[in-house]
């Protein structure tokens, strides 16, 4: 359910990778609904309203984070197949900087962009929970993992609390029946990804052990690879969209 003590004033969010697919999906939406500072590595800073922002730089974060409310944090290497070389920057010392600045500023809500990747060892007949513990098949999907870990241990240790997305396929056009099984059961829109961030930033959650929530980012698929029962129940997230609403 929404967090209903911060209504009267709009919140200072902070979006970490707003250059990318999904930052640049919740712009507007979000814009319009928060004070939201957009970031993103300095070469993308140029684009409208970006401003640049190293997320494996701990004091850039904590300057960047001062007086927010929540930080959204997408940044990341989004490539499955890519090495640990160039997972360790953006992947591995990034989550740390963020969780820890957030925490070290007391942000109320870190808000993670995990992976369905996280869950990529299990068969694709196995339906995902958000309860499942990591099981990743890929070396992207292992620093996901250590995402989620790093929010278990902030929401446990600081005041901040942490919602970890598990996030599947995510695409502004909806997928066909030539799209990979894999793919359109695990498809997030563009207006299912708005209102799952909306529902992470502004869920009432507590402090402490009880203030980590994993959550799953697809839409309302007919076929779905990812259980969203819990999620509906822990954030209050309403997706509306389908991979199979045109046949």
């Amino acid at each position: 359910m929404p967090d209903t003590n911060r209504t009267t004033t709009r919140r200072r969010v902070v979006v970490t990778g707003a250059a990318g697919r999904i930052g640049r999906a919740l712009a507007g939406p979000l814009d319009e609904r928060w004070d939201v500072l957009r970031t993103d590595l300095p070469e993308a800073a140029d684009a409208a309203g970006i401003a640049p922002l190293d997320v494996t730089d701990l004091e850039a974060c904590r300057a960047a984070f001062a007086d927010a409310d929540a930080v959204v944090h997408l940044a990341a290497d989004p490539g499955p197949g890519v090495s640990f070389d160039e997972l360790h920057g953006p992947n591995l010392v990034g989550p740390y900087a963020v969780a820890q600045a957030a925490a070290d500023v007391r942000v109320r809500r870190l808000v993670l962009a995990s992976s369905l990747h996280a869950m990529s060892a299990l068969p694709a007949s196995v339906q995902r929970r958000t309860s499942d513990q990591p099981r990743p098949g890929n070396l992207y999907g292992a620093a996901k993992a250590w995402s989620e870990g790093l929010g278990a241990w902030i929401a446990a240790t600081t005041g901040t609390s942490v919602v970890a997305l598990r996030i599947g396929y995510f695409s502004e056009q909806r997928p066909g029946p030539d799209t990979l099984p894999q793919d359109r059961t695990a498809w997030l829109s563009t207006r299912d990804a708005v209102e799952l961030v909306r529902a992470s930033v502004e869920a009432d959650l507590p402090a402490g052990v009880d203030g980590f929530v994993v959550a799953h980012g697809v839409s309302a698929n007919r076929h779905n690879v990812a259980e969203l029962g819990a999620t509906r129940r822990d954030i209050g997230y309403v997706p509306v969209d389908d991979a199979w609403s045109e046949e």
